[in-house]
């Protein structure tokens, strides 16, 4: 690993980004706008929203993040950018890092204004400290990058790459907690729960939401978001392949 071309790699990823209006709208409005729609398909039971808003909040940034992310980065490799990248004195490790603080800058400033607008227009109500909404929410979208960045890998092209999204993130979606408690689950489907990350970034959402601080439960669930990020990252640098074809 080298600070240095992490951090060229970084720089250069934003600048594309700067040049690409399409793609920043997507990674920083759409969040918003689903929070919008949601509060106002619950505008007649503001309970609901009270009760999914915060984990929503980190859902949909973290849905963003791992589509833009695994397309973008797919996009690189079949223009052979990627490749004549590593041609040079460049670590795998370095280059997915170097996306990953690019990206992850991106899901700070999408958390703030998803945050900003569910606490503010939206009319959010969180029992817990919001500081720590907000971290988890970041943390949720710096784990959808890691994984967008590591199933790109595995797709040959940008429609492949979107696949991976039902096919990756809905079984998540679908056992996280989010509609049906993981403990009112089949137990079969309360043990594949407990092996995915979204689980325990929804229970550290609605734990704050319920007004718990910074516990050890919550941060256990901080550390599996964070270790399963990681992980994506590690796995990511193995996968990689140093040609296209």
């Amino acid at each position: 690993m080298n600070a240095a071309r992490t951090l060229a790699t970084a720089r250069r990823v934003l600048l594309q980004l700067r040049h690409d209006p399409r793609t920043v709208g997507l990674l920083l409005v759409v969040p918003c706008v689903l929070l919008v729609l949601l509060k106002y398909m619950f505008e007649g039971q503001p309970g609901t929203f009270q009760r999914i808003g915060a984990p929503l909040l980190g859902i949909f940034p973290m849905i963003v993040m791992f589509l833009v992310t695994a397309v973008a980065t797919l996009r690189e490799r079949t223009s052979g950018t990627l490749e004549r990248l590593l041609t040079m004195p460049l670590a795998k490790l370095d280059l997915l890092l170097g996306y990953a603080l690019a990206f992850g800058a991106v899901a700070v400033v999408q958390g703030a204004l998803a945050f900003g607008l569910s606490l503010g227009p939206l009319g959010l109500d969180p029992e817990g400290p919001a500081w720590l909404l907000f971290l988890v929410a970041v943390a949720d979208g710096l784990l959808g990058t890691a994984l967008g960045l590591f199933v790109s890998a595995f797709a040959a092209t940008e429609f492949q790459a979107v696949q991976f999204l039902p096919a990756f993130l809905f079984p998540q979606l679908l056992l996280c907690g989010l509609f049906v408690p993981r403990g009112q689950m089949a137990p079969w489907l309360a043990w594949i729960s407990d092996l995915m990350p979204l689980s325990y970034a929804v229970d550290a959402m609605e734990r704050v939401t319920a007004g718990a601080g910074l516990t050890a439960e919550v941060g256990r669930d901080l550390l599996v978001v964070g270790g399963s990020a990681l992980l994506a990252l590690a796995l990511g640098a193995a996968t990689l392949r140093r040609r296209t074809g």
